[in-house]
């Protein structure tokens, strides 16, 4: 048995957002080093067919929602890897846009990720791994995602920060760049090919990523046991250009 099967080896894996895209390959990756895990979704029916379909434990809960998330979270025995990824595409400019909608950039992913880790508490265990999610925009804001670049920021601060409060569990995100994704194809319908086509024009590397290179570099933070307060680019060069 090699080094990282022994690291996922009866360890429980939680990923909040796990039941499509970057979280789903994420799950499937975990699982086949050995982990125990468990998808967290927003749609139950969803969650249950696609953990039933691949060997995991599900819990449903809208991480906006304090309550919903203790309920899902209560019976958890121990956590050993717990993955955040649960956010939609928030855009509108700031002059426009709904106020209520935009709140949604941080309810879901600074508010709903402190939610889930003070539900968990000490059932994270001591030598847990904590991994973020935030995003390109974090470093290249456009036109209408202000608000989603603001909250991508803060997530990454919001890890370091925690790396501190949370140590000796470690604590790290990942920046995806353009994924071909679910949420992509949600995000822009129709339009999505030409947009993925242009963004490889521009690119240094001329493609984007895939969830399950993304889904590698969150187990590469999981299995390295040194590295805490850090954030990795998965983004072809996206943020340089």
């Amino acid at each position: 048995m090699n080094r990282a099967n022994e690291i996922f080896k009866d360890k429980h894996v939680m990923i909040v957002g796990g039941s499509s895209g970057i979280g789903l390959a994420t799950a499937k990756q975990a699982k086949l080093e050995g982990a125990i895990v468990t998808i967290v979704g927003f749609n139950p029916d969803q969650t249950e067919r696609i953990a039933n379909g691949n060997g995991f434990e599900w819990k449903a809960a809208d991480v906006t929602k304090q309550e919903t998330i203790e309920a899902a979270l209560s019976d958890v025995q121990q956590v050993d890897h717990l993955v955040l990824l649960a956010g939609t595409f928030v855009s509108g400019t700031i002059l426009e846009a709904d106020i209520d909608y935009l709140h949604k950039a941080f309810d879901e992913r600074i508010w709903g990720a402190l939610y889930i880790i003070r539900s968990l508490g000490e059932k994270l265990s001591t030598e847990a791994s904590v991994t973020f999610t935030s995003g390109v925009l974090a470093d290249r804001p456009g036109p209408g995602t202000a608000i989603l670049a603001a909250a991508s920021s803060a997530v990454e601060t919001l890890a370091r920060g925690l790396a501190l409060e949370l140590a000796p569990r470690r604590v790290n995100t990942v920046s995806p760049g353009t994924t071909d994704s679910p949420l992509l194809s949600k995000s822009l319908g129709s339009g999505k090919e030409a947009f993925v086509n242009s963004m490889k024009e521009k690119l240094p590397l001329k493609r984007v990523a895939t969830t399950e290179q993304v889904a590698e570099a969150i187990l590469f933070f999981m299995k390295n046991e040194i590295i805490t307060g850090e954030t990795l680019h998965v983004d072809g060069g996206q943020r340089l250009i």
